[in-house]
């Protein structure tokens, strides 16, 4: 099959990406074979194949907002043919002390679709059928693919801020996850606020219902209840932070944040405030955004890249040169 594979060997001056045939996988018991119809570009994959994130296999087949359809290793849930969803969470031990206590996103030995397995910028993907999604009739599978890491992600974050209907919500950055998130703020009657660095992400948040757009170095003009951080920058976790009223919560969706810079403790953190981060996801959080999707009819933008311009693809995230979610179609 042909697949997009990085090597942490390769200089890191060296395109992110090869494209080269490699051998079919095959399913072994509990695993399916898909036909990758879709693969979602996430920053994720940018921060493995830019060594952010330590190597930890040689090569690699990124990729982890998987829409397939089964072809080998069907199982009674999930028939050939049929066409399922996979996430970043590609498996855990289900034993240890998190998966014990409902926090399987806390694993201490996950594996993760795209990093530690091979993943979905390929023609076809293996993975473990109990970490795989019956997606929704509603969306093709170009615009569900984006659902399935940004959507989901973007949606625990709201739920690790707790955000309640009605609230004032920051959202600091703007790209794919956050462009989907707001979809859910705006079904929870929050007035949604959106600090973000480059004209298309302003106005794409505009057009999706932010009653209020400013650049990174502006201040939204209310005190807000919930903030999410989406960019992966320490100093924008402050700058939300610092927008908060007394009780308030940040949320920081970014499984890579380079060093927070010194604050004012007095003025910014004191009050009760606080800073959460968001690790990973549950297959309940998929399960439960994928409905709540389908119910209100999130619909991405997306700009479609072939396989072979893979390389291309992970650009178009690292520049922010697209509106909205970026989709790799094999």
């Amino acid at each position: 099959m042909k697949a997009a594979v990085f090597s942490s060997a390769r200089a890191s001056t060296a395109p992110m990406l090869r494209i080269e045939n490699v051998p079919r996988p095959r399913p072994e018991p509990g695993q399916l074979l898909l036909r990758v119809l879709a693969c979602g570009v996430c920053r994720t994959d940018l921060h493995i194949v830019e060594r952010d994130l330590p190597p930890l296999r040689p090569d690699v087949i990124p990729g982890h907002q998987i829409v397939g359809e089964v072809v080998e290793g069907a199982t009674p849930g999930f028939p050939p043919g049929s066409r399922v969803g996979v996430s970043w969470m590609g498996g855990v031990d289900g034993d240890c002390r998190y998966c014990r206590h409902d926090m399987e996103n806390l694993c201490d030995k996950p594996v993760f679709t795209g990093y530690t397995v091979n993943g979905g910028y390929a023609e076809f993907a293996l993975v473990r059928a109990d970490f795989a999604y019956a997606l929704p009739s509603g969306l093709d599978d170009l615009h569900v693919a984006p659902l399935l890491c940004a959507g989901i992600i973007g949606f625990r974050s709201l739920r690790v801020a707790g955000v309640q209907p009605g609230e004032r919500v920051g959202l600091f950055g703007f790209g794919s996850s956050a462009s989907l998130a707001i979809a859910v703020l705006r079904e929870w009657k929050c007035d949604v606020y959106v600090v973000t660095r480059g004209k298309p992400n302003r106005e794409l948040a505009a057009s999706l219902g932010a009653v209020w757009v400013g650049d990174e170095n502006d201040k939204p003009p209310v005190e807000l209840d919930r903030a999410i951080t989406f960019a992966p920058a320490g100093k924008v976790v402050v700058s939300a932070l610092s927008a908060l009223r007394k009780g308030g919560v940040v949320a920081i969706n970014a499984i890579h944040l380079d060093q927070m810079p010194a604050f004012d403790y007095d003025k910014l953190l004191w009050g009760e405030r606080q800073i959460r981060s968001v690790a990973n996801m549950t297959r309940q959080d998929a399960r439960d955004f994928l409905r709540v999707a389908a119910g209100i009819g999130i619909r991405p933008n997306v700009t479609a890249f072939s396989l072979d311009h893979a390389n291309e693809a992970l650009e178009a995230v690292r520049e922010e040169t697209k509106r909205g979610s970026i989709v790799i179609v094999p």
